[in-house]
Parts: structure tokens; sequence; C-alpha cells
């Protein structure tokens, strides 16, 4: 019987002075434990963004790729969650590109992951859909547009956090973050980090925590 996928671990190509700056606290061993999830970093001799992950749960013979997203597998437990200056407390969603989401579903299901539901919205400009997947506490965002069916692999793009206090969060970045908004979960607001002015390579927001019920 198949086992729940999960995150164990993010692995980001940037260097750990970027993510202190940005009010995270990142142990001895480069390891930043958000929630029950490690982000690993790997400095820029990886290139830039989310260069793979490792899962629970993830069979055998899907080790390597996961529609082209560099995959491991894990069997650690969970992280313990440290605190954070910037108000983090928790993974949200993170979000996949997809040149092909047909092919990335079919992949995705391969696994035992199927999708929660869908959306059709915009990005850039343009039309595109979204495909909410749970992996554990975090929340899997497929993004690509419809009907379309091209090459190359799925990557990883953005991280987006819960904090406690959305407000007191983006009073510490100031103007290093974009104007708190509500956000298209009901009762949740939203801000956007200028994460390139810390040096960091993976596009960030932090999001108030869910309104139970809601």
């Amino acid at each position: 019987m198949p086992h729940a996928l999960t995150v164990d671990e993010f692995a980001v190509a940037d260097p750990v002075d970027a993510w202190t700056q940005a009010g995270f606290s990142v142990d001895a061993d480069t390891v930043c434990r958000v929630g029950g999830v490690r982000i690993r970093l790997v400095g820029r001799d990886r290139g830039t963004g989310i260069v793979g992950w490792s899962l629970r749960g993830l069979p055998e013979r899907s080790a390597g790729d996961l529609d082209g997203v560099p995959t491991e597998r894990s069997t650690a437990a969970a992280a313990t969650p440290a605190a954070h200056a910037n108000g983090v407390t928790a993974i949200d969603h993170v979000v996949m590109l997809s040149p092909d989401l047909s092919r990335t579903v079919d992949a995705l299901a391969v696994v035992d992951v199927h999708p929660r539901r869908e959306r059709d919205t915009e990005l850039g400009g343009r039309a595109v859909r979204q495909i909410f997947f749970r992996l554990g506490e975090v929340i899997l965002e497929v993004i690509g547009s419809p009907g379309t069916a091209g090459d190359g692999p799925s990557t990883l793009w953005g991280i987006t956090y819960v904090v406690g206090d959305i407000d007191a969060t983006a009073a510490l970045f100031g103007d290093h973050t974009t104007p708190v908004k509500d956000a298209v979960q009901p009762g949740r607001r939203i801000t956007t980090l200028r994460h390139q002015d810390f040096g960091m390579s993976v596009r960030t927001a932090m999001i108030s925590a869910p309104i139970l019920g809601a």
C-alpha cells in the first residue's frame, strides 16, 4: 500500500547570509527549519533557486526525478520547528511551474499524489491554471497554461510562508515587501518579499494563518 508523500527538505542554491538577513534562523549545518520542513542552503555552486527536494513515502523506483525536478527519497523524521525573527512559522505552499500540466499531473499520479482542486487565473497577463496537491503540511501548487504541452522540466519556483502577524512582518521588512493585500484564500492577507534585496534567489511571499472553518 503506498505511503502518503510528505516534504522533508528543499535544496536551495543560496548563501546562508542572504537568508539570515531576511530574518530566517539557519543552523550550523546550513539548514533552515520551517515548521517540520528543512530548507538546505547549498550555495551558488548549485545554481540558483530551488534545485531539488527530498520526499518521504516516495517509491524507490521514482527517486532521482519527478517530472524534471531532482528528487531524493527520505526517511528522516520531521524537523523541529525553529523560531524566526521575520515571524515565519510554517510553509503554506510551494509553487511548481509546469510546461505541460497533463504530464505533471500524470507524473504525480504515479507516486499516488492527486489533485485536490483547480483554479483558472492569470499570471503576467496570460491565462494559467493552478492545480493544488497536498504533501503533508505543504501544499503543492502547480501552475501552467491549460492546453499547452511544452517540453522541458517542471521547476520549483517559489515558496509562501505562514506568519503569525502579517502586519508585523511587513513592518519589519519595510520597503522590502509589497503592500499587504487580501489573499485569494478567504480571510487571509499576503505580502510579497523583494527577495533579491537580500540576495535570495527564491521567490518568497508571506501569508497570514488560515482561518479555521474558512
